[in-house]
């Protein structure tokens, strides 16, 4: 296979382990092509001794770390602080907060169905949030060994070092994650295609008594780029229906899953009949009804990523 072809067949996958390093498809996708770059270039030195994957993940990781180097971690608004009340003053951004961003599966998934499976459920938005929480070389010790199953050997040879720092690191990272709601993936069978019909027609109706039955009472909601997470059912339909009234009368696309997850693309009414873009939400069922809503703001960003219409026009 020409080197090129090579290097490209790891592209999805080293996506995958780069995200979970970044948090970020943007900077997941930069750090992929930085791998890849210096693959290229370097290739003439390759000796070898170890597979073409475990030497681009080698590469990604050095690639990762350099770009993890004082910067702080991707957080999720539940990792600032505890749920507020659905009142308008506590609308807050924060300047100094990096925030995690969704990713469609579609970059990181491999085609096959088991496969792509495993994959969904190690880059769940909790999962990744734990993961930050991570200093950068626990976190790749983690992924290496407890995601990529990759041997001890090999990843204390992707990170230079030994495999009795690799088994210490495992250790405390996993001790770490264990401290952490990393949360499940829903499969998404008949039943809960069902329940996000069901979502999605109430959501657009904004019909109260509707979204009621569907949502589960420990519900939570957050809406990155402000700090402000809500739970419970009721704080969220006090939000929807006093301070959120404004997305009365939003449509929902259906959007690429992210994160595992449902995803759709929410557009508010603009004066001119047409709908603007507002949220990629993405939506967590469980069992019971919705346990999880998170509406990403950064619309200029994510509705290209995700391929969404940059607004829906007058009919």
């Amino acid at each position: 296979m020409p080197l090129e072809l090579a290097l490209e067949s790891h592209r999805r996958e080293l996506t995958g382990y780069c995200y979970r390093m970044l948090a970020s498809p943007f900077e997941a996708e930069d750090a992929v092509q930085e791998t890849l770059l210096r693959a290229w270039r370097s290739h003439e030195r390759f000796e070898g001794r170890s597979s073409l994957r475990s030497w681009l993940y080698r590469i990604a990781t050095n690639v990762c770390l350099d770009m993890l180097t004082g910067r702080e971690r991707r957080a999720r608004p539940m990792d600032l602080g505890p749920a507020q009340e659905p009142l308008e003053r506590n609308l807050n951004m924060r300047s100094e907060t990096t925030w995690l961003q969704p990713i469609p599966d579609s970059l990181v998934a491999p085609d096959d169905p088991a496969e792509a499976a495993v994959v969904r459920d190690t880059i769940r938005l909790a999962f990744i949030a734990a993961l930050q929480h991570l200093p950068p070389r626990q976190r790749a010790v983690l992924i290496l060994c407890e995601v990529l199953r990759f041997e001890a050997s090999e990843a204390a040879q992707q990170l230079d070092t030994t495999v009795a720092s690799v088994n210490s690191a495992l250790q405390r990272a996993r001790a770490t994650l264990a401290e952490r709601d990393t949360g499940t993936v829903s499969e998404l069978d008949e039943p809960t295609r069902e329940l996000l019909d069901r979502f999605v027609d109430a959501f657009q109706d904004y019909d109260v008594e509707r979204l009621t039955a569907l949502l589960r009472e420990d519900v939570t909601q957050s809406m990155p780029p402000f700090d402000l997470w809500l739970d419970g059912r009721d704080d969220v339909l006090d939000w929807w229906f006093g301070v959120g009234i404004g997305c009365s009368g939003s449509r929902l696309l259906p959007a690429p899953p992210a994160n595992g997850l449902p995803a759709y693309g929410q557009y508010k009414p603009a004066e001119d009949g047409g709908y603007d873009p507002w949220a990629l939400v993405v939506v967590d069922p469980g069992a019971g009804g919705i346990r999880e809503f998170t509406f990403f703001l950064e619309v200029q960003t994510l509705f290209p990523l995700f391929a969404l219409p940059e607004r829906i026009e007058p009919s």
